[in-house]
């Protein structure tokens, strides 16, 4: 069995980026991953799936993505009004940087997918070329993912640990806030920095408004497989996770917990996180999770928003978000572990 699961780890992190069929059809892919997965760990059966339909988070989730969707494509042409004008009157560096501070900061209270949403709808409007949309997309999703980490609100991560640790509201921001803000605030610093050196295209080359209503029920129901395969692969994962993960130092853990860019880091929280744990260890932990969501597309839900509406592939989300993310576990371990700040 746990041989399986390495295995399928392997083909789920590697077969999006050696097949193009896969790298189009991410969502689908989890979700027949998943299903392999929980049946190569026995634990395939209807109670399964009865749980996961009365998760209220799934429903959640894909009703955010429905309902801003239609309201963005209604209001498609006053948002598109605001974001020129705002845009004429400031820089469009200065634009980029207070947007992604903005979102990261308030992604803990508006949650990592309704801050996800707004990002990729604003930045559709923006008179940027694709190429610079997409660095400043995956540097974005990075200033979220951490964003949202500083209160229960903002994403299961953050709730699962609060209420492993039964910890206040605030404990996370306590733990790791200094971290959180000072990547959120590099994150808007190197987004504004891509768009300086990038140039402007012309309106009717940014503007695509092609996009009807059928295309946003599609996205919707997207979310909703990506998320229920998730929940099938954390299943999945599991045995495998109890038996040799959360017996690691915290040290190896804080390596280890790379895998959460593609396996979901409210599964690793739940397996990992106990009240016995020190602070330091649950910084390590969550900061090696939230840095590894960044790095490729399953790693989060802002990832999936933002790669099935800008049609970013699973390699060009990887050259970006992969470097950066090393950088950031590399300074975070001395900083932690090393320094220990």
């Amino acid at each position: 069995m746990i041989a399986g699961l390495i295995i399928l780890l392997l083909v789920i992190l590697f077969l999006p980026f050696l097949l193009k069929a896969v790298e189009h059809n991410l969502e689908y892919f989890l979700f027949v991953m998943g299903i392999i997965g929980v049946i190569i760990s026995k634990q395939m059966n209807l109670k399964l799936f009865e749980h996961i339909l009365q998760n209220r988070l799934i429903y959640y989730i894909t009703f955010a993505v429905l309902i801003a969707g239609l309201l963005f494509f209604f209001f498609r042409s006053r948002i598109n009004k605001m974001i020129e004008l705002l845009t004429h009157k400031i820089s469009i560096q200065f634009f980029v940087f207070i947007l992604i501070l903005i979102l990261g900061l308030s992604s803990s209270f508006i949650t990592a997918i309704i801050a996800s949403l707004l990002l990729t709808e604003i930045l559709h409007h923006t008179p940027l070329e694709r190429n610079t949309k997409l660095k400043v997309i995956v540097l974005a999703c990075f200033a979220i993912g951490f964003g949202a980490a500083l209160t229960p609100v903002g994403e299961p991560l953050a709730t699962i640990t609060i209420s492993k640790l039964k910890a206040d509201f605030f404990y996370l921001a306590r733990a790791i806030g200094f971290e959180i803000i000072i990547t959120i605030l590099l994150m808007a610093f190197l987004a504004a920095l891509v768009v300086k050196k990038a140039n402007k295209v012309d309106k009717d080359e940014y503007i695509e408004n092609t996009e009807g209503v059928k295309d946003v029920f599609l996205r919707a129901f997207k979310v909703f497989v990506f998320v229920f395969a998730l929940e099938l692969l954390g299943t999945a994962f599991k045995p495998l996770i109890d038996l040799y993960i959360i017996k690691l130092d915290a040290k190896i853990l804080y390596w280890v917990n790379m895998i959460s860019a593609i396996v979901d880091n409210a599964t690793l929280a739940a397996a990992e996180i106990s009240k016995e744990m020190t602070n330091e260890q649950v910084r390590a932990i969550i900061l090696g999770m939230i840095i590894s969501g960044g790095m490729l597309i399953p790693g989060n839900i802002p990832n999936i928003i933002s790669a099935g509406k800008f049609k970013i592939k699973s390699k060009e989300w990887a050259k970006i978000g992969v470097p950066i993310g090393l950088i950031l576990m590399v300074t975070y371990f001395v900083l932690v572990f090393i320094v220990r700040v």
